[in-house]
């Protein structure tokens, strides 16, 4: 694919590239268009490990992303005269799984009204519901150059490919914001994220707490361990493969449990320690010298972010011990600012986790659907925006109104099953 049509006096010049996959592209260039200060500008996190060099390129070696599963690599690139403005990660895809913004409706109602919405453009980190830079900026370019190339880059690539339809979904809020003024429909959803409010320890976030959920938070972990469970924190070297085995067991008996279609093969994960060790902390349970559950999260330099749980035993608040206060501890320990747990779950605002917005955008090419989809969005934003509220006054730190001290209220607080999706600690 070449230069992108109907060109703009900030797109006449440049050449769009679809790379179908990131062998096209070494490291190097990948991972300084990355971790860019054009690209991280306006946020916090200097590096975010799922869009290296070193994490895509293990999905795609392992064939977890391929043709075959649905998630054709055809990656962004925009260049003038032979130098690289920038990048994206995009994928070709043939269904909706592993993406956690749900447009299966708009997918059913296409497909009844008589139209194809698949295949579909996706812009993304496959299986990975984490928020980061969607659009890569080479060092030294134009951010604003550089993106509107990247964007017609995908206007051609949807005609092209005859996909329906682009979503860029977990953007930064201010490439959101940029999406929305180049014409992509606006969305947002929640998910619940810990802030480290400068705490040098576990028992400094729960003095933050009103009593009750102090006194909760403590007799989960206590009951959760009771059974003569120890945690170990597994990161870099001390990762083996001895262990990966017995991490994967888990996630695909959670897997298989759920829906019976896990994501990551047992190659995917050799590789990521093969390829980037230190950015992966595994928190692994053992019970009677046999490891029995586990989650593996990834370390960015401002963030921790858990993706997958599974278990072979089911014990009491052990889920939530592995996968919240574990994360919070090491979060403490290395001073980052947040844990990233995942989509879905209220259950975690009763564990100190708050809720957040999400942003993604898309631009659908047929204009009755968009219309149709542009009424929903601007109802489900709205929602959204409340939902958020309702759920920011439901977190058990402690706070005061008129009538004195007020503990709030929580979700349930009842331990998940081990069937808990594996996607999402």
């Amino acid at each position: 694919m070449k230069q992108a049509p109907g060109p703009t006096p900030e797109t006449a010049a440049l050449t769009v590239r679809a790379l179908p996959g990131l062998k096209e592209i070494g490291a190097a260039d990948w991972d300084a268009c990355a971790f860019s200060a054009e690209t991280l500008a306006a946020g916090d996190e200097t590096h975010n490990p799922f869009l290296s060099h070193a994490f895509l390129s293990a999905l795609e070696d392992s064939g977890c992303v391929s043709r075959r599963t649905g998630w054709l690599p055809l990656h962004i690139s925009v260049e003038r005269d032979g130098e690289r403005l920038g990048v994206a990660p995009c994928y070709l895809k043939s269904h909706s799984q592993g993406e956690y913004v749900f447009d299966h409706g708009w997918a059913d109602a296409y497909e009844r009204a008589g139209g194809a919405y698949y295949p579909k453009l996706q812009v993304s980190v496959p299986f990975t519901p984490v928020t980061g830079p969607r659009f890569l900026i080479a060092p030294g370019a134009d951010p604003d150059e550089a993106t509107a190339g990247l964007v017609a880059g995908l206007r051609a690539l949807r005609s092209e490919t005859k996909a329906s339809s682009i979503h860029v979904t977990f953007m930064r809020e201010a490439e959101w914001e940029r999406a929305g003024a180049a014409g992509f429909l606006q969305r947002t959803d929640q998910q619940f994220h810990w802030q480290n409010d400068g705490y040098a320890t576990f028992d400094d976030f729960l003095a933050a707490l009103a009593s009750r959920k102090r006194k909760t938070i403590r007799k989960e972990r206590r009951d959760a361990l009771a059974p003569g469970i120890t945690v170990e924190h597994l990161t870099g070297a001390d990762i083996t493969e001895a262990h990966w085995d017995a991490f994967y067991a888990f996630y695909m008996d959670t897997g298989s449990r759920k829906w019976g279609r896990p994501y990551l093969n047992r190659r995917f994960f050799s590789l990521l320690s093969e390829r980037m060790a230190d950015r992966v902390l595994l928190v692994m349970a053992k019970r009677a010298g046999t490891y029995i559950a586990g989650a593996i999260n990834l370390i960015g330099d401002t963030a921790l972010y858990g993706r997958n749980w599974g278990c072979i035993e089911d014990h009491p608040f052990l889920h939530f011990e592995i996968c919240y206060y574990q994360a919070i501890d090491f979060a403490i320990a290395r001073g980052l600012k947040r844990v990233e747990a995942g989509a879905q779950g209220e259950h975690k605002l009763a564990r100190g986790y708050r809720p957040v917005l999400m942003h993604s955008a898309h631009d659908i090419a047929d204009p009755a659907l968009r219309r149709a989809v542009a009424d929903y969005l601007q109802r489900e934003r709205a929602h959204v925006a409340e939902a958020v509220d309702v759920l920011d006054t439901l977190t058990p730190f402690r706070r005061t109104d008129e009538g004195g001290a007020c503990d709030g209220a929580a979700p349930s607080e009842t331990s998940p099953s081990k069937t808990s999706a594996p996607e999402s600690p």
